[in-house]
């Protein structure tokens, strides 16, 4: 019985097996690459010859809350974590003027990847590392071989009433508008983002909402505010990035926590509008969906990248 063989068998059973598995026989490095003024951290683990999976996390968190399901990926993929500037150990160095804008993060990721010599990939995405990945799939549509969006949202009619404040800043970009946009950076609303919408928040570690505070408090508010004020040109963007998924009809599998109070299930519908190969899950959760079911989205994805990549 194979290493896939043993992991699906464990899953099928409800058997901790699942994690317990990968741990024992998957190393995890963390390790940094300077690119363009950056020094990315990132993790990495699986067969170097084996397909890869580029794995973009978002706000209020970093490529942390991956910790268990890049061993899970990493026993059939080679699979790569890194955090993006503003977020986690990534950390711009000393006398580098840095812009903090989503092309900006798009660059130094596509930067990253190229020194990393990977040269096509599968994409999970989460929210604001959609913007992210979205970028580099329509600068590079060759290199993608499948997408996994997990509330990473691509299409207008997903943004909720939440974001009402940020529209209000993007159409008047005064320093009032601004300024009422730093709550979403203190850590009392940062644990909301991550426990509202869920049943049982008994299953969210602490310390997940506590490391994402101590990093923007040891990077700095003012970065995460101007990104806050620049998702609005994620959105301009959005006709590009449907022309890509009518063009090029990349395997999609859209997994969402239909409670996120900021992405909405109509979201992920809408993937289906443009791309025929796109699928549609949902999961009883809210926003950082991976924290309560990271098990169903590790079988999920590992079905479904086994069907759609080709080595």
């Amino acid at each position: 019985m194979n290493a896939k063989t043993v992991l699906l068998a464990a899953a099928t059973l409800g058997s901790p097996l699942i994690a317990t598995a990968a741990d024992s026989a998957v190393q995890v490095r963390h390790q940094t690459m300077e690119v363009q003024g950056v020094s990315v951290f990132y993790r990495e683990a699986g067969p170097a010859d084996a397909p890869t999976v580029l794995l973009l996390h978002g706000f209020a968190a970093s490529s942390y809350m991956f910790r268990e399901l890049i061993p899970q990926l990493a026993r059939d993929y080679h699979v790569i974590a890194p955090d993006l500037p503003g977020f986690g150990q990534t950390t711009v160095m000393p006398g580098v003027d840095f812009d903090y804008t989503f092309d900006h993060l798009a660059s130094v990721i596509d930067a990253f990847t190229l020194a990393k010599g990977v040269d096509r990939y599968a994409m999970y995405v989460f929210d604001y590392g959609a913007p992210v990945g979205w970028r580099l799939a329509v600068k590079h549509p060759q290199k993608i071989t499948a997408i996994v969006s997990q509330n990473g949202n691509a299409y207008e009619e997903g943004l909720s009433e939440g974001w009402a404040d940020m529209r209000k800043a993007w159409d008047e970009p005064t320093a009032e508008n601004r300024e009422a946009l730093r709550r979403f950076n203190t850590p009392d609303m940062i644990k909301w983002q991550y426990t509202e919408g869920v049943e049982d928040t008994s299953l969210i570690a602490p310390e997940t909402w506590q490391l994402a505070s101590a990093a923007i408090e040891r990077i700095g508010v003012e970065a995460q505010m101007d990104l806050l004020l620049d998702y609005g040109h994620n959105i301009k963007q959005y006709p590009q990035l449907h022309e890509f998924f009518r063009q090029y009809r990349p395997p999609t599998l859209a997994i969402w926590g239909k409670n996120d109070p900021f992405f909405i299930p109509a979201g992920a519908e809408a993937f289906k509008r443009d791309n025929p190969n796109a699928e549609v899950r949902f999961l009883d959760t809210g926003h950082l969906a991976i924290e309560t079911h990271g098990k169903e989205i590790a079988e999920g994805m590992l079905e479904f990248l086994d069907r759609s990549i080709t080595p």
